[in-house]
């Protein structure tokens, strides 16, 4: 993550709301990513934290009353064309309705009114500002002008009321940033299948057949396409806490319920764009043959338990795929016969492309890293081993050329 946003000019804009502390993680998070941050306060914002504090966090002058300068660019005209987009993360009910209505009588609304890219914003206000029907109106005027908006949470306010209007968490404001400066055309609005974790299947009522899938590889191409702009389904067993929130996100634990979960997707995807389906997920090869209800008693078995098993049915050959990209994952663990195994599953379920990945102590279950080989019927790519995110990354390149 630290260069996902290299190089990117981000304009944070802070107006008068308690909830200005958790910009300063924002700012932070931008930073980190490797973008560079300016912010600009507004007189109101300046009574919660001082310019000072900004300027110690985002390594840039604040731009506010007593520092606007024409000497250079920091001014609402000049300061708008450095950036590449405009966060304003509080915007308070005040600006909200402000800026629906064109004025422009601070250096904040005049920013906004002078700038021709994206502006997100993330309001914070008391519940009743918030969901007063003026803001509301506003706040959909803004939404049909272009403006992009990261919704409020309902929780437990400083005000000590409860309900809507407090700021969205860093993280999702971080996110939903990241995806408008990274867009890009091929993926935009394009309709997403990623499984992931390991499929779990009964024994009885408190055991199940499943294995060591961690889910990490899906959950960083989910968060890799959200940041492309598609419309991102996981349908997975594993944890997903660290995800955006945008993510369509469907817990699942049998292979059934895996199945059931891809083809209802797909029939409900809009075909404006062909679908991509990423097969992530580690689907069990066998069940139980006759799972029981209840919790068998180790009593009733004696020193040791025989299970039957049988062959489990395989969602790549079960799937209608006519009409969608199919992407399936192999994961070996004998390098010498794992490329023809993934060629030979290439063929026989009829997939656009296979990810390799040969299991080692570098990429073990559960790691961070990986090393996959991206295999078509007309090439072979090896992908070195990397963070499971850049992995991610390229593969959204590689996928496009389908």
């Amino acid at each position: 993550m630290q260069t996902l946003l290299k190089e990117k000019r981000i304009l944070v804009g802070v107006t008068g709301s308690i909830a200005i502390y958790k910009t300063l993680e924002l700012v932070r998070m931008f930073v980190k990513a490797g973008a560079i941050v300016r912010v600009i306060m507004s007189e109101e914002a300046k009574r919660f934290i001082t310019p000072l504090t900004f300027e110690a966090i985002s390594q840039n002058r604040v731009l506010h009353v007593e520092t606007e300068s024409w000497a250079d660019d920091n001014n609402h005209i000049h300061i708008g064309k450095w950036a590449d987009i405009f966060v304003i993360a509080p915007i308070s009910a005040n600006t909200i309705n402000k800026l629906s209505c064109g004025i422009a009588d601070n250096l904040l609304t005049q920013i906004a009114l002078a700038y021709p890219k994206k502006i997100l914003i993330a309001p914070s206000a008391n519940t009743y500002m918030i969901l007063n029907p003026i803001t509301l109106e506003s706040m959909e005027k803004l939404k049909g002008l272009g403006f992009y908006v990261c919704e409020t949470q309902k929780k437990l306010l400083a005000c000590n009321d409860e309900g809507v209007g407090a700021m969205a968490e860093p993280r999702e404001i971080f996110f939903k940033t990241a995806s408008l400066l990274l867009e890009d055309t091929f993926w935009t609005k394009r309709n997403v299948v990623i499984t992931g974790g390991g499929s779990r299947e009964k024994i009885d009522d408190v055991r199940c057949l499943t294995n060591f899938s961690s889910g990490k590889m899906a959950n960083y191409i989910a968060q890799a396409l959200y940041l492309k702009g598609a419309n991102v389904t996981l349908i997975t067993s594993a944890t997903t806490n660290e995800l955006p929130q945008e993510i369509n996100i469907l817990h699942v634990e049998t292979t059934q319920n895996y199945l059931n979960a891809i083809e209802t997707t797909l029939q409900d995807a809009s075909y404006e764009k062909t679908p991509y389906l990423f097969m992530a997920g580690a689907i069990s090869d066998f069940v139980v043959a006759n799972p029981q209800k209840g919790k068998i008693k180790k009593e009733s078995c004696g020193d040791t338990m025989t299970l039957e098993l049988c062959k489990n049915i395989d969602i790549l050959k079960t799937l209608d795929k006519k009409n969608i990209k199919t992407i399936g994952f192999k994961a070996e663990m004998d390098a010498s016969s794992a490329l023809e195994s993934a060629k030979k599953m290439l063929i026989e379920k009829n997939l656009d492309a296979v990810c390799l990945n040969i299991i080692g102590e570098e990429n073990h279950f559960g790691k961070e890293h990986n090393a996959i080989t991206f295999i078509t019927k007309n090439s072979t790519t090896t992908i070195p081993m990397a963070h499971k995110f850049s992995i991610s990354l390229v593969l959204s390149e590689l996928t496009k050329t389908l």
